[in-house]
C-alpha cells in the first residue's frame, strides 16, 4: 500500500491542499479505496500507476493500428486513447501525456475501454501522438494501449458528473507535477535517484530491473554519498526519462522502505569507464570490469546485462517476496546467465568478484568466538536482530568457529555487514559467508554436546509476520537500546538494575513519553550493549511479560 509518511509532496499550494491532491494523483479516491502495494519488486512487468513506455513493438491487432495510422494525418488537441483496462484511473490517462504538455481535461469511458485526453495545444498532443506511434508503445496497468488524434476538437464535460471533483483534482495534481519540474533545471535524459530509509541492500541490478520497466536504460552509476545510496541512470531520451520520475519518485522498492527520490541530474551524458556492480554501459558490454584479475581472464566483455556474472553468481531473490507477497516477485539481475553456464564461467579456484561482500546462501560463517561464554542461544539473539535464525552450530572441534543460517539469503548479507568485525564477550568476531549451504543436525549417536540447536519452531523469531514493524527498526550495533513490551507494574530501576546485572553500565535511561511499554537505554560502550541484548531479550519482567530488546539509531 501507498506509504503516506514517504510521500513527496512539494507543490506550491497549502500543505493540505498539497497532500490531498498527491493522493489522488497516486490514485487513492476520496473514498478511501487504496492503489495497491507499493512494493515496485513484486509488481509485474510495469509499473501500475501510469502510462510506462516499451520499446518493443506490438504486433498483436493490425486492425487497430490500420485505423490509428488512419487518423495520424489529422491533427486535434484531443488525443483518443483506446484499449485501456477496466481498472485504469484518471491519473492513468493523464501520466501519458504529462511528458509533452500541459493538460487542460480528460475523460475516462471505462464501459468502452476508451478515453480522452485534452492537451493545451495541438503542438503538445502531436508530439504525444507521434511519440507513442513511432519511438514508444505505451502501457496502462500492464496493458497496451492506442493512442491517436481524436475527431474531436475540444472536450466538453458536465461538471455535476459524480467523478467530476476527482477528475479536477488529478488534473490540478498534473499541472503541479509539471510546473515542478520547470524549477529543477528542466528536464534532463540524466536522473539521479537517491534510495532513502535504506533498509535494505541495493545494487545496480535491482535499480535496472525497476527503471527498465519505463523504458531502455544506457548507462548506470552507482554510488554513495553521505552514507545515502545513490544513483545517476541515463535514458535515450527526454520523454522516457520524464515517465520515469513522473512514474517512480516517492515508490518505495519494498514495504515501507527503500523509498526512492528522483531528480533530474546537472549532467547530459554519463562517462562510465567500467562495466562492474558500480557501474555498467548497456550500449558497450566490452569496457573493462577494472580488475586486472578479471580482465585478463577475458572477462571484460560479460558485463552487458544480458551477460551480467554479478546477477548469475548471487542468484538473490527480492529481499521481502517471502515476507510480503504471496507471488513470487522478480528476481535480481532478471537477465542472469543460466546456472549452467555460470558455474562453468565461476568454478574457477580462488576466483573472487571485484569487493564481493554478497552471496546467495543463507549460511554465515563466525569465527574467533569467545568459546567460553558463547553459545548457540547467544548467537541465535544477536543474529536474530537481523533475520530470522533456522540453526545455529558451534564447531565440536574447533569451538571458536560457529555456523549461523538464516531464513533468507538477504538477512544473512544483513547480518554480515552489521556484525563482522563487532565485540562479543571481549572478542572482535569476523562474519563471512559459508561455503555451506545448510547446517546439518548430528546424526544419531554422533558426539555433539548441545553445540548444534535447531530454532525452526523459536516463537522469538522477529521476521516470520508478514508486514512486520521489526522490518522497520533494523540498525547497527549502538550503545542505545530499544526496549518494548515493559509492564506497567516495572519501574525504571528495576530495569536498570536487571541490564547492570549482565555486567555493564547504564549510562542513561528514558520512557517514551506517550508510551511507557517502550523505552531507551543507553549503555556505556557498543560492547556492553551487545551482551545486553543477549542477555535481556526476551527477559521475563512478570508472570507474562517478556522484555523486547533491540539496536536503537537513537540518542538520549
Amino acid at each position: 500500500m501507498l506509504d503516506l509518511k514517504s510521500a513527496n509532496c512539494r507543490f506550491r499550494a497549502p500543505f493540505h491542499q498539497k497532500f490531498l491532491l498527491f493522493l489522488l494523483w497516486r490514485g487513492i479516491r476520496l473514498s478511501g479505496l487504496k492503489r495497491g502495494s507499493d512494493e515496485l519488486l513484486s509488481q509485474t512487468a510495469a509499473v501500475s500507476n501510469g502510462g510506462i513506455m516499451t520499446s518493443q513493438p506490438n504486433n498483436n491487432n493490425d486492425a487497430k493500428k490500420v485505423k490509428l495510422d488512419r487518423n495520424l494525418n489529422k491533427p486535434s488537441r484531443v488525443v483518443h486513447v483506446r484499449n485501456i483496462p477496466m481498472e485504469a484511473m484518471e491519473t492513468d490517462i493523464i501520466n501519458l501525456g504529462i511528458p509533452f504538455g500541459r493538460i487542460t481535461n480528460v475523460l475516462l469511458l471505462k464501459g468502452k475501454n476508451q478515453a480522452f485526453l485534452e492537451m493545451a495545444d495541438e503542438t503538445s498532443a502531436t508530439s504525444m501522438v507521434n511519440y507513442y506511434n513511432n519511438s514508444g508503445t505505451p502501457i496502462i496497468r500492464g496493458r497496451t494501449v492506442y493512442v491517436q488524434f481524436s475527431n474531436h476538437k475540444e472536450l466538453k464535460t458536465d461538471n455535476a458528473h459524480p467523478g467530476s471533483m476527482s477528475t479536477q483534482a488529478a488534473l490540478q495534481a498534473a499541472q503541479a507535477l509539471t510546473s515542478e519540474t520547470d524549477t529543477q533545471g528542466g528536464p534532463n535524459t540524466v536522473l539521479r535517484v537517491i534510495v532513502d530509509n535504506q533498509i535494505y541492500p541495493i545494487t545496480l541490478d535491482v535499480l535496472y530491473q525497476i527503471f527498465s520497466r519505463v523504458g531502455k536504460v544506457l548507462k548506470i552509476i552507482t554510488f554513495t554519498k553521505n552514507n545515502t545510496f545513490q544513483a545517476l541512470i541515463q535514458y535515450p531520451d527526454v520523454i522516457t526519462a520524464q515517465a520515469a520520475k513522473l512514474s517512480l519518485d516517492g515508490q518505495n522498492i519494498y514495504n515501507a522502505c527503500c523509498t526512492l527520490r528522483i531528480d533530474y541530474s546537472k549532467l547530459t551524458n554519463l562517462n562510465v569507464k567500467y562495466n562492474n556492480d558500480k557501474s555498467r554501459d548497456f550500449t558497450n558490454p566490452n569496457l573493462p570490469t577494472g580488475d586486472i584479475g578479471l580482465d585478463s581472464l577475458g572477462f571484460g566483455g560479460a558485463m552487458s546485462v544480458m551477460g551480467s556474472p554479478f546477477s548469475g553468481l548471487l542468484n538473490l531473490g527480492a529481499p521481502l517476496t517471502a515476507a510480503y507477497s504471496a507471488a513470487a516477485g522478480l528476481p535480481l539481475g532478471a537477465f542472469a546467465l543460466p546456472p549452467a553456464m555460470a558455474s562453468a564461467t565461476f568454478n574457477l579456484a580462488g576466483f573472487r568478484l571485484p569487493g564481493q561482500q554478497s552471496f546467495g546462501g543463507c549460511v554465515l560463517l563466525v569465527s574467533n568466538l569467545n568459546e567460553e561464554m558463547v553459545t548457540p542461544d547467544a548467537l541465535f539473539t544477536l543474529f536474530g536482530v537481523y533475520g530470522d535464525v533456522i540453526r545455529v552450530k558451534i564447531l565440536f572441534n574447533k569451538k571458536d568457529n560457529a555456523l549461523v543460517q538464516m531464513s533468507e539469503p538477504h538477512q544473512a548479507q544483513l547480518a554480515l555487514t552489521n556484525l563482522d568485525k563487532i565485540k562479543v564477550y571481549g572478542k572482535e568476531i569476523r562474519v563471512n559467508p559459508s561455503k555451506h549451504q545448510l547446517v546439518q543436525m548430528p546424526k544419531e549417536g554422533q558426539p555433539d554436546a548441545g553445540l548444534t540447536k535447531d530454532f525452526t519452531s523459536s516463537p522469538l523469531h522477529r521476521f516470520k509476520k508478514p508486514g512486520s514493524k521489526n522490518y522497520q527498526n533494523i540498525y547497527p550495533p549502538s550503545a542505545t537500546l530499544h526496549l518494548s513490551n515493559i509492564p506497567a507494574s516495572v519501574t525504571e530501576e528495576d530495569i536498570k538494575t536487571a541490564f547492570e546485572n549482565t555486567g555493564g553500565s547504564v549510562v542513561a535511561f528514558k520512557f517514551f513519553p506517550k508510551d511507557r511499554k517502550m523505552a531507551l537505554i543507553q549503555m556505556e560502550s557498543i560492547e556492553e550493549s551487545v551482551i545486553a541484548l543477549i542477555k535481556m531479550h526476551n527477559y521475563q519482567l512478570a508472570d507474562s511479560s517478556h522484555l523486547r530488546v533491540s539496536f536503537s539509531k537513537s540518542t538520549i
